[in-house]
């Protein structure tokens, strides 16, 4: 009988194990179509512009209104799925996402198209914000939280190379509409999965209460900074309306601590700061996710415009880099962790990003693939996929599960602020440089390539910062203690 009960035993515990991992697919699932959606709509773009007859200016906004409010939302939302539950908040997101997908694919006017776009980016806020914390709730164990995070990873470096070639794909066979509409079927899929495969693990109390006032200052500043960023490049970054702007954001910030430090019960409680590896892996999300940036972006125009690249061959050159990140994200990633800990692989990973950087920042204006690109693609792959998983378990690992919304939307803001930030200084700095070649009487190519030197330079020492502070800041253990998980509330 006992050993009947316990092959019945075991067998349960198999089963629930499988229950898990399907429920992260699930979950992976509707990540991957936020993370499709931030590249698909760029190769449509041109498409847009003719058909609904937007002008270049405007035009930015088909992109811009869904980093506004996305990047507004995260933090808000990561605290709402603590405070009424992680799953509910993940279907209501998924099935908006959808939705204002719908909206947005069916539109026919501009100002549609761009209020969808908004309303797309709120969605996709809490989608991001509470999908990051259902893992941590479905992985406790240190060894499978490690594997969990780095599938997480896995899709979130590759999503962004299948949005460009999807959008393209349905851009080029059928319209520019179905860059939204694809959402539709993915998200009632996904939806339905999660209903299904995804446990509610609510853990808030009973009567939860949100901090109004610090969740109205705290969104209206991210608002406002992640606008000032975005129009920056055209308003000016010393004008009156930038400065202005960054102004108003810095006040409601300060605000918003002032009323977090006596509120009863705050959207964003300080203490969390006190947890050592939280406030350090937020410093170096910031900072990796603004060389990443330069990479990612400014690496795509050396080879379109100082090498003369195709789009399609672009696409291909970021193959080895995502192929590397993947590899080490479904499984050394997490072997890593476990063996060396947080601080050793998060550290290499990113001065391996950074070495990667000083390699482009030294590429020649008539530079081969091979000698010349390829090196550098190789070196940001593994360290993309060494960095990715320890600097997300360093984030949320010691949280209590209570705020593990909360610190799931904080370090995707960080990332989010870190990369709008540095791309919009890397490319002003890129511009001014190459301006200043120009008025020389530099050739064009030599100067737009002297332009993008300063800008990876500058994204290397990025990477090389991050990597400082994370060797130094922190601690090298992968599961909290009793002490750490107590000390928010």
């Amino acid at each position: 009988m006992d050993v009947a009960r316990n092959g019945t035993a075991a067998q349960t515990d198999a089963a629930a194990n499988s229950h898990r991992w399907f429920a992260l697919g699930a979950l992976c699932l509707g990540v991957l179509m936020d993370v499709i959606d931030t590249t698909i709509v760029n190769v449509a773009l041109p498409s847009i512009k003719a058909d609904l007859g937007f002008s270049p200016t405007n035009l930015a906004w088909v992109v811009n209104a869904y980093v506004l409010t996305f990047g507004g939302c995260l933090l808000l939302s990561g605290r709402l799925g603590d405070l009424y539950g992680h799953r509910r908040l993940f279907l209501v997101g998924i099935a908006a996402f959808s939705l204002t997908s719908l909206a947005a694919g069916l539109a026919t006017t501009q100002a549609v198209l761009i209020v969808a776009r908004a309303a797309q980016g709120i969605a996709g806020a809490v989608v991001a914000a509470v999908a990051l914390s259902l893992i941590v709730d479905l992985f406790p164990e240190p060894d499978e939280r490690a594997k969990a995070m780095g599938i997480y990873g896995f899709v979130c470096a590759g999503g962004g190379s299948i949005g460009a070639m999807l959008g393209g794909l349905l851009t080029g066979m059928l319209n520019w509409h179905w860059v939204f509409l694809v959402n539709l079927p993915i998200g009632v899929a996904v939806f339905a999965l999660s209903l299904r495969l995804v446990p509610d693990t609510h853990n808030a109390p009973a009567n939860p209460r949100l901090d109004f006032a610090g969740a109205a200052t705290i969104t209206t500043s991210l608002i406002l900074a992640v606008y000032a960023i975005v129009n920056g490049n055209d308003a000016g970054w010393i004008s009156p309306a930038t400065l202005g702007l960054l102004g108003i954001a810095v006040g409601l910030f300060v605000a918003f601590i002032a009323i977090e430090a006596r509120v009863r019960e705050p959207l964003m409680p300080l203490a969390l700061f006190r947890l050592r590896n939280v406030a350090t892996a937020n410093i170096v999300g910031v900072l990796w996710a603004a060389s990443m940036f330069a990479w990612f972006f400014l690496s795509a125009l050396y080879m379109q415009q100082v090498l003369g690249y195709e789009p399609f061959k672009v696409g291909l050159a970021f193959v080895p880099a995502n192929v590397i990140m993947a590899i080490f994200s479904l499984g050394l990633s997490a072997k890593m962790v476990m063996r060396f800990g947080l601080r050793l692989p998060l550290a290499a990973g990113l001065l391996l990003a950074g070495a990667a950087l000083v390699l482009f920042a030294r590429a020649p204006a008539d530079g081969s693939f091979v000698v010349d690109v390829l090196p550098g693609m190789l070196l940001l792959g593994l360290g993309g996929g060494m960095a990715f998983n320890p600097v997300l378990l360093a984030a949320l690992g010691d949280v209590d599960p209570r705020d593990s919304g909360l610190a799931s939307g904080l370090v995707n803001t960080a990332f989010m602020m870190g990369g709008a930030l540095g791309l919009a200084v890397l490319a002003s700095l890129a511009a001014a440089r190459t301006d200043a070649l120009a008025a020389a009487h530099v050739a064009p190519a030599l100067a737009l390539n002297g332009g993008y030197h300063v800008a990876f330079a500058l994204g290397a020492a990025f990477a090389i910062a991050a990597a400082t502070i994370s060797w130094i800041g922190i601690r090298a253990r992968t599961q909290p203690t009793t002490a750490d998980a107590g000390v928010a509330h």
